[in-house]
Protein backbone atom coordinates (compact mmCIF):
# COMPACT_ATOMS: atom_id res chain seq x y z
CA UNK A 1 0.00 0.00 0.00
CA UNK A 2 1.14 3.53 -0.68
CA UNK A 3 1.87 4.43 2.95
CA UNK A 4 4.27 1.58 3.62
CA UNK A 5 7.88 1.32 2.53
CA UNK A 6 8.89 -2.15 1.45
CA UNK A 7 12.21 -3.54 2.64
CA UNK A 8 14.54 -4.08 -0.31
CA UNK A 9 14.37 -7.56 -1.82
CA UNK A 10 18.02 -8.26 -1.07
CA UNK A 11 17.52 -7.39 2.58
CA UNK A 12 14.45 -9.58 2.78
CA UNK A 13 16.35 -12.51 1.37
CA UNK A 14 19.21 -11.92 3.80
CA UNK A 15 16.81 -11.85 6.72
CA UNK A 16 15.26 -15.12 5.69
CA UNK A 17 11.75 -13.95 4.83
CA UNK A 18 10.94 -16.37 2.08
CA UNK A 19 8.25 -16.75 -0.51
CA UNK A 20 6.43 -20.08 -0.68
CA UNK A 21 8.46 -20.94 -3.74
CA UNK A 22 11.70 -20.95 -1.73
CA UNK A 23 13.37 -23.83 0.11
CA UNK A 24 10.50 -26.22 -0.40
CA UNK A 25 8.16 -24.27 1.86
CA UNK A 26 5.51 -24.16 -0.83
CA UNK A 27 2.93 -26.79 0.07
CA UNK A 28 -0.46 -25.61 -1.26
CA UNK A 29 -2.18 -27.03 1.83
CA UNK A 30 -0.16 -24.75 4.13
CA UNK A 31 -1.47 -21.26 4.87
CA UNK A 32 1.69 -20.01 6.59
CA UNK A 33 5.00 -21.10 8.03
CA UNK A 34 6.35 -19.15 11.01
CA UNK A 35 9.70 -20.54 12.05
CA UNK A 36 9.19 -24.24 12.72
CA UNK A 37 5.42 -23.85 13.10
CA UNK A 38 3.08 -24.72 10.23
CA UNK A 39 -0.46 -23.39 9.95
CA UNK A 40 -2.46 -25.54 7.56
CA UNK A 41 -5.17 -24.33 5.22
CA UNK A 42 -7.31 -27.06 6.79
CA UNK A 43 -7.00 -25.44 10.22
CA UNK A 44 -7.76 -22.00 8.80
CA UNK A 45 -10.83 -23.45 7.06
CA UNK A 46 -11.95 -25.19 10.25
CA UNK A 47 -11.69 -22.01 12.37
CA UNK A 48 -13.51 -20.04 9.69
CA UNK A 49 -16.24 -22.68 9.27
CA UNK A 50 -16.84 -22.85 13.03
CA UNK A 51 -17.32 -19.08 13.17
CA UNK A 52 -19.81 -19.17 10.30
CA UNK A 53 -21.76 -22.11 11.71
CA UNK A 54 -22.05 -20.82 15.27
CA UNK A 55 -22.73 -17.27 14.16
CA UNK A 56 -25.50 -18.49 11.90
CA UNK A 57 -26.99 -20.55 14.74
CA UNK A 58 -27.10 -17.48 17.01
CA UNK A 59 -28.73 -15.34 14.30
CA UNK A 60 -31.36 -18.02 13.63
CA UNK A 61 -32.19 -18.30 17.32
CA UNK A 62 -32.53 -14.54 17.71
CA UNK A 63 -34.64 -14.32 14.57
CA UNK A 64 -36.90 -17.16 15.73
CA UNK A 65 -37.60 -15.36 19.00
CA UNK A 66 -38.61 -12.30 16.98
CA UNK A 67 -40.69 -14.36 14.55
CA UNK A 68 -38.42 -13.44 11.62
CA UNK A 69 -36.51 -15.37 8.97
CA UNK A 70 -32.91 -14.22 8.42
CA UNK A 71 -31.53 -13.86 4.90
CA UNK A 72 -28.41 -15.79 3.80
CA UNK A 73 -26.41 -12.56 4.11
CA UNK A 74 -27.56 -12.08 7.70
CA UNK A 75 -26.42 -15.60 8.55
CA UNK A 76 -22.86 -14.89 7.38
CA UNK A 77 -20.26 -13.53 9.80
CA UNK A 78 -17.95 -10.77 8.55
CA UNK A 79 -14.93 -12.85 9.62
CA UNK A 80 -12.83 -14.00 6.64
CA UNK A 81 -10.15 -16.62 6.21
CA UNK A 82 -7.64 -13.78 5.87
CA UNK A 83 -8.73 -12.60 9.34
CA UNK A 84 -7.97 -16.07 10.67
CA UNK A 85 -4.49 -16.11 9.09
CA UNK A 86 -3.80 -12.58 10.38
CA UNK A 87 -4.68 -13.71 13.89
CA UNK A 88 -2.68 -16.97 13.83
CA UNK A 89 0.48 -15.38 12.38
CA UNK A 90 0.32 -12.24 14.53
CA UNK A 91 -0.26 -14.24 17.71
CA UNK A 92 2.71 -16.48 16.92
CA UNK A 93 5.02 -13.54 16.16
CA UNK A 94 3.72 -11.58 19.16
CA UNK A 95 4.52 -14.48 21.49
CA UNK A 96 8.05 -14.52 20.13
CA UNK A 97 8.42 -10.77 20.73
CA UNK A 98 7.25 -10.91 24.36
CA UNK A 99 9.45 -13.95 25.02
CA UNK A 100 12.51 -12.17 23.59
CA UNK A 101 11.79 -9.10 25.72
CA UNK A 102 10.95 -11.15 28.85
CA UNK A 103 7.53 -9.54 29.10
CA UNK A 104 4.85 -11.07 31.31
CA UNK A 105 1.43 -11.47 29.72
CA UNK A 106 -1.47 -11.83 32.19
CA UNK A 107 -4.46 -13.98 31.33
CA UNK A 108 -7.12 -11.34 31.84
CA UNK A 109 -9.32 -10.97 28.78
CA UNK A 110 -11.87 -13.68 28.10
CA UNK A 111 -13.67 -14.58 24.86
CA UNK A 112 -16.90 -13.62 26.60
CA UNK A 113 -15.62 -10.06 27.06
CA UNK A 114 -14.81 -9.85 23.35
CA UNK A 115 -17.94 -11.54 22.04
CA UNK A 116 -19.91 -8.34 21.42
CA UNK A 117 -17.03 -6.44 19.79
CA UNK A 118 -16.00 -9.39 17.61
CA UNK A 119 -19.61 -10.32 16.81
CA UNK A 120 -18.45 -13.92 17.12
CA UNK A 121 -19.68 -16.50 19.68
CA UNK A 122 -17.28 -16.85 22.62
CA UNK A 123 -17.24 -20.65 22.22
CA UNK A 124 -15.38 -20.47 18.90
CA UNK A 125 -11.65 -21.04 18.59
CA UNK A 126 -11.44 -17.68 16.81
CA UNK A 127 -12.79 -15.85 19.87
CA UNK A 128 -10.46 -17.81 22.17
CA UNK A 129 -7.44 -16.92 20.01
CA UNK A 130 -8.57 -13.28 20.06
CA UNK A 131 -8.64 -13.43 23.86
CA UNK A 132 -4.98 -14.46 23.81
CA UNK A 133 -4.18 -11.78 21.26
CA UNK A 134 -5.95 -9.06 23.24
CA UNK A 135 -3.90 -9.87 26.36
CA UNK A 136 -0.64 -10.08 24.43
CA UNK A 137 -1.14 -6.99 22.28
CA UNK A 138 -2.22 -4.94 25.31
CA UNK A 139 1.12 -5.69 26.96
CA UNK A 140 3.03 -4.83 23.79
CA UNK A 141 1.07 -1.60 23.35
CA UNK A 142 1.92 -0.61 26.93
CA UNK A 143 5.62 -1.45 26.74
CA UNK A 144 6.70 -0.72 23.16
CA UNK A 145 7.78 2.89 22.57
CA UNK A 146 5.04 4.66 20.61
CA UNK A 147 5.89 5.25 16.97
CA UNK A 148 6.24 8.68 15.40
CA UNK A 149 2.97 10.08 14.12
CA UNK A 150 4.22 10.31 10.54
CA UNK A 151 2.16 11.05 7.46
CA UNK A 152 2.81 7.48 6.31
CA UNK A 153 1.59 5.90 9.54
CA UNK A 154 -1.54 8.06 9.59
CA UNK A 155 -2.43 7.20 6.01
CA UNK A 156 -1.65 3.49 6.50
CA UNK A 157 -4.22 3.29 9.30
CA UNK A 158 -6.61 5.51 7.34
CA UNK A 159 -6.36 3.22 4.28
CA UNK A 160 -6.99 0.16 6.48
CA UNK A 161 -10.12 1.80 7.91
CA UNK A 162 -11.34 2.81 4.45
CA UNK A 163 -10.98 -0.81 3.36
CA UNK A 164 -13.50 -1.95 5.99
CA UNK A 165 -15.83 0.98 5.37
CA UNK A 166 -15.18 2.58 8.75
CA UNK A 167 -14.31 6.03 7.41
CA UNK A 168 -14.98 8.03 4.24
CA UNK A 169 -12.62 7.51 1.32
CA UNK A 170 -10.90 10.42 -0.38
CA UNK A 171 -9.96 12.39 2.74
CA UNK A 172 -6.89 14.63 2.63
CA UNK A 173 -4.00 14.18 5.02
CA UNK A 174 -5.11 17.31 6.90
CA UNK A 175 -8.63 15.88 7.26
CA UNK A 176 -7.23 12.58 8.51
CA UNK A 177 -5.10 14.36 11.10
CA UNK A 178 -8.17 16.21 12.37
CA UNK A 179 -10.24 13.03 12.45
CA UNK A 180 -7.60 11.07 14.37
CA UNK A 181 -6.91 13.73 17.01
CA UNK A 182 -3.63 13.11 18.82
CA UNK A 183 -3.28 9.81 16.96
CA UNK A 184 -2.57 7.71 20.03
CA UNK A 185 -4.11 4.60 18.52
CA UNK A 186 -2.14 5.17 15.31
CA UNK A 187 1.14 5.36 17.26
CA UNK A 188 0.46 2.12 19.13
CA UNK A 189 -0.87 0.25 16.08
CA UNK A 190 2.14 1.32 14.01
CA UNK A 191 4.63 0.39 16.74
CA UNK A 192 3.00 -3.02 17.12
CA UNK A 193 3.04 -3.62 13.37
CA UNK A 194 6.70 -2.64 13.24
CA UNK A 195 7.60 -5.02 16.10
CA UNK A 196 5.81 -7.92 14.39
CA UNK A 197 7.39 -7.05 11.05
CA UNK A 198 10.85 -6.98 12.61
CA UNK A 199 10.21 -10.35 14.25
CA UNK A 200 9.04 -11.75 10.91
CA UNK A 201 12.37 -10.60 9.49
CA UNK A 202 14.25 -12.66 12.09
CA UNK A 203 12.43 -15.95 11.55
CA UNK A 204 11.67 -18.01 8.49
CA UNK A 205 8.21 -16.76 7.50
CA UNK A 206 6.40 -17.96 4.38
CA UNK A 207 2.80 -17.14 3.55
CA UNK A 208 0.57 -18.83 1.00
CA UNK A 209 -0.23 -16.42 -1.88
CA UNK A 210 -3.90 -16.72 -0.94
CA UNK A 211 -3.14 -14.95 2.35
CA UNK A 212 -0.04 -12.93 1.49
CA UNK A 213 -1.09 -9.53 2.91
CA UNK A 214 -0.88 -10.29 6.64
CA UNK A 215 -1.97 -7.54 9.02
CA UNK A 216 -2.22 -6.73 12.73
CA UNK A 217 -5.70 -7.63 14.04
CA UNK A 218 -6.85 -4.24 15.33
CA UNK A 219 -9.88 -2.57 16.82
CA UNK A 220 -10.84 1.09 16.90
CA UNK A 221 -13.89 2.77 18.36
CA UNK A 222 -15.95 4.86 15.95
CA UNK A 223 -18.14 6.71 18.41
CA UNK A 224 -19.75 3.89 20.36
CA UNK A 225 -19.27 1.36 17.56
CA UNK A 226 -16.20 -0.92 17.59
CA UNK A 227 -14.60 -1.46 14.18
CA UNK A 228 -12.24 -4.32 13.38
CA UNK A 229 -9.53 -3.69 10.81
CA UNK A 230 -6.17 -5.10 9.75
CA UNK A 231 -2.99 -3.01 9.53
CA UNK A 232 -0.65 -4.77 7.04
CA UNK A 233 2.92 -5.54 8.07
CA UNK A 234 3.68 -8.37 5.62
CA UNK A 235 2.93 -8.23 1.90
CA UNK A 236 3.94 -10.23 -1.15
CA UNK A 237 7.52 -8.94 -0.83
CA UNK A 238 7.95 -9.63 2.88
CA UNK A 239 7.72 -7.36 5.94
CA UNK A 240 6.93 -3.69 5.37
CA UNK A 241 7.62 -0.79 7.66
CA UNK A 242 7.33 2.96 7.87
CA UNK A 243 8.57 3.44 11.41
CA UNK A 244 11.09 6.17 12.14
CA UNK A 245 12.78 6.57 15.51
CA UNK A 246 10.09 6.15 18.18
CA UNK A 247 9.49 9.04 20.49
CA UNK A 248 7.17 9.19 23.47
CA UNK A 249 4.71 12.06 23.06
CA UNK A 250 2.30 12.94 25.87
CA UNK A 251 -1.29 12.17 24.99
CA UNK A 252 -3.73 15.04 24.69
CA UNK A 253 -6.58 12.63 25.29
CA UNK A 254 -8.15 12.88 21.85
CA UNK A 255 -8.60 9.44 21.25
CA UNK A 256 -8.80 7.24 24.32
CA UNK A 257 -8.50 3.51 24.61
CA UNK A 258 -11.51 1.70 25.97
CA UNK A 259 -12.25 -1.90 26.75
CA UNK A 260 -10.24 -5.12 26.38
CA UNK A 261 -8.90 -4.92 22.86
CA UNK A 262 -5.68 -3.81 21.15
CA UNK A 263 -4.94 -0.78 18.98
CA UNK A 264 -7.91 1.22 20.14
CA UNK A 265 -8.78 4.81 19.54
CA UNK A 266 -11.48 6.86 17.92
CA UNK A 267 -12.03 7.44 14.24
CA UNK A 268 -14.55 10.00 13.08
Amino acid sequence: MRARRVIAAASVAALGVLSLAACGRSAPDVAAYVGDTTYSVERVDAIYAEVQTKYGDVVRQEAARAGATPSPEQLRSAVTRQDVVDLLVSLDLGKRVVAAKNMQVPDEITPQQLEQNLRVPATTEYAKLWGEWADLSAVLNQQLPPADLSDDSLMAVYDALVKVGAIDAGMSLADVRRAFGDGGFVRSATALGSALGEEASQVDVSVNPRFRAVGVPSLVNKGQTPVLYSLPYINEDGPVTDISTPEAVPSTGSPSAEGPAPDQGTAS
